[in-house]
């Protein structure tokens, strides 16, 4: 509003601002979409099990780290020598990601069932929507109790990848990100958690044992 209220007085189509002077919305803090846990993966995992159109919706999520715009429009004729291959939609269609089929997303796929155009598909086969696929998808989270967020099932993938030791530019060539801030996000969450464990390990090593397992040594010595 304020954008296009600026251009009016410019063009002297308003004689003044009403947005002069109005300060902007205070965002929300956080991190926005509830990031998926393990314990989420396998409680959808129960509900929805393989041979489910459902549990493809997932493993297509889960097993790629596709956005759900892009996500809708995998399917067969992307797929050469075992690696999937996409323009993402964010980008323009300019950024191309290419990504290996996973074992354990194959086996999901070859269970199905799945469309002939799109891996996701409707109860009939039929090509989805971003935005039907995703009330689609709520509802099946809703069934299986856990939160109803495609972008959740992102993170976990981005933070599976990066707990895994992928690098930066690892994770923005798996996720399509051509600014490496999201990519350092992940990256510092994982290295923090690995050093965090190790510096752990060497504080156990260091702290004295027990007065009374000293004493015990030493009359054990004697």
């Amino acid at each position: 509003m304020r954008g296009l209220f600026r251009w009016a007085y410019k063009a002297k189509l308003i004689k003044a601002d009403p947005t002069a002077g109005v300060d902007n919305p205070k965002l929300k803090s956080g991190d926005g979409f509830i990031a998926w846990t393990e314990e989420h993966v396998a409680a959808y995992e129960s509900h929805w099990p393989i041979g489910t159109r459902q549990r493809v919706w997932l493993d297509v999520l889960a097993y790629t780290g596709l956005r759900r715009g892009d996500a809708v429009r995998l399917g067969r004729q992307h797929v050469r020598d075992g690696v999937a291959t996409i323009k993402t939609e964010k980008s323009g269609f300019t950024v191309e990601v290419s990504l290996p089929i996973l074992p354990a997303l194959a086996e999901t796929l070859a269970a199905g069932p799945t469309g002939d155009l799109a891996f996701i598909c409707g109860e009939r086969g039929e090509p989805l929507t971003k935005e039907s696929f995703g009330n689609m998808f709520k509802a099946a989270c809703k069934a299986a109790g856990v939160p109803g967020s495609a972008h959740g099932i992102r993170k976990i993938a981005a933070t599976r990848a990066a707990n895994a030791g992928a690098t930066e530019a690892e994770l923005m060539a798996i996720f399509g990100w051509t600014d490496p801030k999201m990519a350092s996000h992940y990256t510092k969450t994982a290295n923090r958690r690995r050093l965090a464990a190790q510096a752990m390990t060497k504080l156990a090593t260091s702290i004295p044992a027990p007065c009374y397992q000293v004493r015990e040594r030493a009359a054990k010595a004697k």
